[in-house]
This record gives structure tokens, C-alpha cells and sequence, in this order.
């Protein structure tokens, strides 16, 4: 699920690892699935989350909704937005203003094609926020593309949440558009241009069933 509606997206603005709220849209949002959820039937032994406060008030507002608000929380910086670099911050057309149409609208189209960079003494870069002064700088990113979200996702994917899947918990990941869209990816085999098109609205939970193998049996939006 992605997490609901940001202050930056009802704005317009390049958000990527800046740590911005939910709106009271995207609150409302929230509620609406966590009814969703528990009018379904769902309920959920382990979620995960990101370090970045728009998906972890999503998924504090959802599992209180759910009545599950005592479930364990994990959180990871490998489930953090896609990180816009230079854009981070900037609305769409002043970035356009900036950094030229391509640079902008390039890596938004191409799987494998990365926004204007950071500077290393840029406060916007991660190496420089106390939050991650725990991680070794080489994985903190300046900038990504899709490819290295998806290499940055991996890891925790696989480590992680895969092992508990294989003992049959039943897992809920709030995340953000691009990391949610690396993981689709990976269970539908998608390739490059066709996950840079997946589009995911805001708070809509969607659903996998898997087989013991963790292939996708079922798939569908609440």
C-alpha cells in the first residue's frame, strides 16, 4: 500500500527522501483503508515500513483503524522513496526552469535514468542527516533511477520479508510509489518500460496471494 497523500504531492513537489507529513487528505485516506482492509476480512502478523514519517503515520493510522495498533512495526531505510537527488524539494515546473525538460522528464520515463545528482555537502543528501548516521555512505544515494531502487529494495525484500512469507505470515508493506513499484516488478517479471508506466493511487491497499514458491496466484485492488 502506498502511503496516503503528502503535503508534496498535493503540491506538486519532488519529494523522493525528504521527510514531509500527510495531508489531511492523505489522513483520511488512511482511515478509509484501513475500513477497507478490516471489511475484507484481513488482518496482518508482521508490517513493514519505511524511516520516512508519510508512510509510517499511513501505517500507525491504518493498523489503529484495523484495531491491530499493538502489531510490531519494522522499518527500513531500503523501503524509502526513490531518492529525486537535486529535485528533491523543488515543484515540477520550477525544476523544468532549472535543470532543462530532459533532465526532468528523462527520469521519469526511463528505468534506468537518474535525476541531477547532489552535492556531497548538500543537506538534502541522506550522509548528512542524523537519521542514517548509523549507514555506510556508499549506500546512501545522491541520486536513483528505477534500476538502482530496485538494488537498493532487493536486499530487504529478500533478507527479510521473504523468510517470513515462507512461514506463512501474513504480511503488510506501507510504502511509496517507486519502491511499491520495484516490488511489483520483481512478483509480475515486469520488465524496465513497463513498470516505469504502473501507475499506483495513493492509500488504495493492493492485494497478493501467493503459492509456497511466492508466486502470485491472485492479485487485486480493495
Amino acid at each position: 500500500m502506498r502511503h496516503g497523500q503528502s503535503v508534496w504531492n498535493r503540491d506538486k513537489v519532488f519529494t523522493g527522501w525528504s521527510d514531509v507529513e500527510i495531508s489531511s487528505k492523505g489522513k483520511q485516506e488512511a482511515i478509509r483503508a484501513g475500513h477497507l482492509l478490516k471489511e475484507a476480512g484481513h488482518t496482518f502478523d508482521s508490517c513493514f515500513t519505511s524511516e520516512l514519517k508519510r508512510a509510517t503515520d499511513t501505517l500507525e493510522i491504518v493498523l489503529s483503524t484495523m484495531g491491530l495498533q499493538r502489531l510490531h512495526i519494522q522499518r527500513s531505510w531500503r523501503l524509502n522513496e526513490r531518492h529525486y537527488g537535486a529535485l528533491e524539494g523543488i515543484a515540477r515546473w520550477q525544476a523544468v526552469m532549472k535543470f532543462g525538460i530532459w533532465p526532468v522528464l528523462g527520469c521519469q520515463l526511463r528505468f534506468d535514468a537518474s535525476p541531477p545528482p547532489l552535492e556531497l555537502d548538500d543537506p538534502r543528501y541522506p550522509g548528512n542527516q542524523p537519521c542514517y548516521a548509523t549507514l555506510n555512505k556508499k549506500d546512501l544515494p545522491l541520486t536513483e533511477s528505477m534500476q538502482q531502487t530496485l538494488v537498493r529494495t532487493m536486499p530487504y525484500w529478500q533478507q527479510v520479508i521473504v523468510p517470513q512469507l515462507l512461514l506463512g505470515k501474513r504480511a503488510l508493506i506501507a510504502s511509496h510509489k517507486n519502491t511499491l513499484r520495484t516490488l511489483i516488478m520483481h512478483l509480475d517479471r515486469l520488465t524496465g518500460a513497463q513498470v516505469m508506466r504502473l501507475s499506483l493511487a495513493t492509500c488504495r491497499p493492493l492485494v497478493y496471494e501467493l503459492d509456497h514458491e511466492l508466486n502470485p496466484i491472485d492479485k487485486y485492488y480493495l
